[in-house]
């Protein structure tokens, strides 16, 4: 869907783009009332728009609300922006864009939080945006505290409730042709009973795969290591574990 050209019936393959020289001289306009120029900026500024949804294409969100909640994260920029900031508007845009469509889908979260938690995170989010047009930085737990007034503890609490989850399935990087997933870099240190291998056979299974292959298996699922962990262990790359590991598995169903 991130792929296709027109998005809430604007034809992005023909989005207008504005040199620096265009945006600053179109944001002064702006700031004097000009409503044709404000117009002419956020057209000109649609492409940033669709530049920051593309980070949340894999979340199965429907693309046209993402830009259109977008363009609201882009809209409340250029009433913020000041030209006194020395900071170009997109580097300025760019966080407020991805504060808006992170809010969205926080309200449309599966997962319920209490509004008490929502209300104080959105409290400290909205600090934290103020204290960045201030001073130019990313201000710590402890300022966000200290501007709201409340324990450090409880900003963190309620900042943590409203996470995005993330699945255990969702692609860090591909590393020569092979996806490493978040699963394959999660410890698994409960499962290392010796008796979870005759319940289920596969201690049957195991003695039919070569050293190697047993080798990695007994590491990734009975002593918790990570295809980096194990890689480096052995000698050899991630990607040759995770296919080793596919391989042994395949070799293993056929005899359970």
């Amino acid at each position: 869907m991130i792929n296709k050209v027109e998005i809430c019936g604007v034809n992005t393959s023909k989005l207008p783009m504005l040199s620096n020289e265009e945006k600053h001289e179109l944001l002064i306009r702006i700031k004097n009332g000009d409503k044709d120029a404000r117009q002419k900026f956020i057209n000109g500024n649609l492409r940033l728009v669709l530049s920051v949804i593309q980070r949340f294409s894999n979340r199965g969100e429907n693309i046209d609300d993402l830009f259109q909640i977008g363009c609201i994260g882009l809209i409340k920029s250029i009433d913020n922006f000041d030209l006194k900031y020395e900071v170009t508007f997109s580097t300025y845009a760019v966080p407020m864009i991805i504060g808006e469509i992170r809010r969205y889908l926080r309200d449309n979260n599966s997962i319920r939080v209490s509004r008490s938690l929502k209300d104080t995170a959105y409290k400290a989010l909205q600090a934290k945006e103020k204290l960045m047009s201030t001073g130019n930085k990313e201000p710590t737990i402890t300022e966000i505290a200290k501007e709201l007034g409340m324990p450090k503890e409880e900003v963190v609490f309620a900042l943590d409730a409203i996470q995005d989850p993330i699945s255990l399935f969702e692609p860090i990087y591909h590393d020569d042709g092979d996806a490493m997933f978040v699963m394959d870099q999660v410890s698994d240190t409960k499962n290392t009973d010796e008796k979870w291998i005759s319940n289920l056979a596969i201690k049957e299974a195991m003695a039919k795969l070569n050293d190697r292959e047993k080798m990695i298996l007994q590491k990734r699922f009975f002593d918790g290591r990570t295809q980096i962990e194990v890689a480096d262990e052995i000698g050899i790359s991630q990607a040759q574990v995770s296919r080793l590991e596919k391989s042994a598995l395949l070799h293993m169903r056929r005899h359970i």
